[in-house]
C-alpha cells in the first residue's frame, strides 16, 4: 500500500475540509457550514470496474466489493493483496441495475473467515422486459489467500412487483442492531405512484426476518402479503441506510430535481413521494412542497442542488472522534464526502470534503478509518485515515 500519487491539490493538504460548495435545506432555510480543519491521509487500496458497494467481514480486514457488472471481489487490507470470489448471482446489468449491496451479520464476527453467511442484493430479469430488484442469503468460504466461493446462495426476497424501465432498485441492506431482523430498502423503480400504494413494495423499507419472510409485528401485518413486510413506505431511491448509537434508523435518498432527503424512519410512516417533495419534476413540473399539516413526515435536511447521494453511514469509531454520530454521506454529484450532524431528530450539513470523482460508497473500518469508492469504470477504493 503506497500513498496515493494521483489526488487532487485539495487532498494533498494538510487540511482537507473544504467549505460547502451548495446548500443543505432544512425546512425553509438553507445552511452552509464552513468545515472544520479536518488533517487525514488519503491511501489508494485498489481499482475497481464500476465498484457499488464494499463492507468489512466483521472482525477481519477482508474488505469484500461488488461491481455492478456481476462481479466480487476482496481487499486484504493488511497485505493489499487482492482476491476473486466466485459463486456470485447473475445479474440485470443495465441502466442503474446490476450487482448491489453486501452484508454480514455482526454474530458471526470471527478474525477467522472460515465460512460465514452472506447476503447479497441485485437487479433480477423478470419477464416482459421487466426487473426488480432481491435479496439472496448463502455461505462464503475462504480456504485460499486469494479466493473465496459463495455456496448456496437463494433468493429470499423479492421486490414487487418487477416493473419496466432499469433505475430506482435502491436495494440497500442493513440488520436491526440486535441482529434479529433484516431492512431493505426498495426504490419506487421511477414508477411514482406505487410509493403510495401499500398492496406493493415499491418505494418502501421491509422488515423481515433473518430467512427473507415478514417480520411479525410489522405494521401492517394483518393485510398479509408483501403489505406484510413494510415498515415505511413514501420513498423515492434509497441508497443509504444506518443506525445511530440509539438504535435509530436513517435512510438517505434521492430527489428529482431537487430535494435529496435524509430521513429518520419510523415505524409505519408515510414520507410523502410523490406527493410532496422538496424538488421537482425532471419535466419541470413542480411538485408540493412539504407542509406542517400534510400528514407526512418530513425529512430531516433536504438539499437543493442535490448531491445525489451513493451511500451513508453512521460514523461510530475513534480514529475521527469529532464526527462520531454523524452521518457520512458519499456524494455523487456533489464528489464528496458529505458531513452531517444529528441532533435529535434534527439535522444539518457540517462539512464537505471534496474528491476529483463522484463517490459511490462509504465504509467504517475495522480500527475506525474510513473507506470510500468511487463510481464508474476504474472506481478506486480509498482508505482515509488519520
Amino acid at each position: 500500500m503506497t500513498q496515493f500519487p494521483k489526488l487532487p491539490l485539495a487532498l494533498s493538504l494538510p487540511a482537507l475540509a473544504l467549505a460547502s460548495c451548495a446548500a443543505a435545506e432544512s425546512g425553509d432555510s438553507a445552511q452552509t457550514t464552513p468545515a472544520g480543519d479536518a488533517d487525514f491521509t488519503v491511501t489508494e487500496m485498489g481499482e475497481f470496474e464500476r465498484p457499488w458497494a464494499i463492507e468489512f467481514a466483521p472482525g477481519t480486514g477482508l474488505l469484500f466489493v461488488s461491481e455492478k457488472a456481476g462481479t466480487m471481489k476482496f481487499i486484504d487490507t493488511a497485505s493489499g493483496r487482492m482476491g476473486t470470489v466466485t459463486g456470485v448471482p447473475e445479474v440485470e446489468y443495465a441502466g442503474q441495475g446490476g450487482f448491489g449491496d453486501i452484508a454480514f451479520l455482526e454474530s458471526e464476527s470471527s478474525d477467522k473467515l472460515g465460512s460465514r453467511t452472506i447476503y447479497l442484493s441485485w437487479a433480477e430479469a423478470g419477464e416482459g422486459d421487466t426487473a426488480g430488484a432481491v435479496v439472496g442469503r448463502g455461505t462464503l468460504t475462504c480456504e485460499v489467500a486469494d479466493a473465496c466461493a459463495i455456496e448456496g446462495l437463494d433468493v429470499i426476497w423479492r421486490q414487487a412487483p418487477k416493473a419496466t424501465g432499469r433505475g430506482h432498485y435502491s436495494h440497500r441492506i442493513t440488520f436491526s442492531p440486535d441482529g434479529e431482523y433484516l431492512f431493505v430498502a426498495s426504490g419506487d423503480r421511477q414508477k411514482l405512484d406505487p410509493a403510495q400504494d401499500t398492496e406493493n413494495t415499491l418505494g418502501t423499507i421491509v422488515r423481515l426476518n433473518l430467512d427473507g419472510t415478514p417480520a411479525a409485528g410489522n405494521p401492517m401485518a394483518d393485510a398479509g402479503g408483501v403489505t406484510a413486510e413494510i415498515w415505511s413506505y413514501g420513498h423515492r431511491n434509497i441508497l443509504g441506510i444506518d443506525w445511530d448509537a440509539q438504535g435509530r434508523l436513517w435512510e438517505i435518498e434521492h430527489g428529482p430535481a431537487g430535494g435529496d432527503e435524509l430521513n429518520l424512519v419510523r415505524e409505519g410512516a408515510n414520507y410523502g413521494w410523490p406527493t410532496r417533495s422538496y424538488g421537482k419534476h425532471y419535466s419541470g413540473e413542480p411538485i408540493t412542497d412539504h407542509s406542517e399539516d400534510d400528514g407526512f413526515v418530513k425529512p430531516a435536511a433536504h438539499w437543493t442542488p442535490v448531491i445525489a447521494p451513493g451511500d451513508m453511514i453512521i460514523y461510530s469509531g475513534d480514529m475521527f472522534g469529532p464526527w462520531k454520530g454523524d452521518a457520512l454521506i458519499a456524494g455523487l454529484a456533489a464528489q464528496a464526502l458529505v458531513r452531517v450532524t444529528l441532533d435529535g431528530e434534527d439535522a444539518s450539513e457540517a462539512a464537505r470534503y471534496k474528491f476529483d470523482n463522484r463517490i459511490r460508497s462509504v465504509e467504517q473500518g475495522p480500527d475506525g478509518s474510513i473507506w470510500i469508492a468511487e463510481d464508474g469504470p476504474g472506481g478506486r477504493v480509498l482508505k482515509l485515515s488519520m
